[in-house]
């Protein structure tokens, strides 16, 4: 007797797979870009069978239960999504055909470089950045001017802005001029533009910003505009 596949939505099913995030395939099915059995479907909630049906986004089959997970070093002016409406370069312009399926674990801003994590595991980028889990993000930071320990000590012990409370978990000044200063600063979560806003609450605006550790993951020599393949075992300090 053959076996009755269970429906889901179309947008459950490819996250149920590890295929795409929600969010992404909400967006390849509003472009019209994804294919069920041949056929482009249009509607979110269209019912399918994971286990039984045949997905495809531009004609290109999915890749089912295959865990992927890489990490990019984004370089400057490349913003974090799929597609961009002012034209920009993004992300996934820097990726193979294959790998444009991944979703970003969180986001880092059009100016700011560094480690970007993308995956198509959900339940492993939802862990990387639910804040009750304070997975450490780790940053190196450069400002004008001169970080004094009022500075640090402000900054420590957290500053309000628009609502929210800006408290790093680690901050370290490695240099300071009256230039600019150098510093190392480690996050638990990923509020909204946190660094700039804190340190523009200072007095001092970032002038770059590099993330260069996200939990276990370790930027390294690996140059800008490149990636390399992650492995479960690359996770596996934080239990994962």
């Amino acid at each position: 007797m053959e076996r009755d596949f269970g429906k889901v939505p179309l947008e459950r099913a490819l996250s149920k797979l590890g295929a795409a995030s929600r969010s992404q395939t909400r967006d390849w099915i509003l472009k019209g870009r994804l294919q069920v059995n041949g056929r482009t479907v249009h509607d979110t909630q269209f019912m399918v069978s994971p286990e039984k049906d045949k997905f495809t986004v531009d004609g290109r089959p999915m890749q089912k239960d295959g865990w992927q997970a890489i990490m990019l070093n984004k370089p400057k002016a490349v913003v974090t999504t799929a597609s961009d409406e002012k034209g920009r370069r993004t992300v996934f312009d820097l990726l193979p055909s294959e790998l444009r399926t991944l979703h970003p674990v969180g986001r880092l801003d059009m100016a700011t470089t560094g480690l970007l994590i993308l995956t198509n595991d959900t339940r492993l980028s939802s862990y990387l950045t639910d804040p009750a889990n304070a997975i450490l993000r780790t940053y190196l930071v450069t400002v004008a001017g001169e970080i004094t320990e009022a500075d640090l000590a402000k900054a420590a012990a957290g500053i309000m802005d628009e609502g929210e409370l800006l408290k790093p978990a680690g901050l370290t000044l490695r240099k300071a001029s009256s230039r600019e200063s150098h510093l190392t600063v480690e996050l638990t979560e990923g509020k909204n533009r946190e660094i700039r806003r804190l340190f523009e609450a200072l007095g001092h605006e970032v002038t770059a910003l590099k993330r260069v550790a996200f939990g276990p993951v370790q930027l390294g020599a690996l140059a800008p505009g490149q990636f390399r393949r992650l492995t479960k075992e690359d996770f596996a300090a934080n239990e994962i």
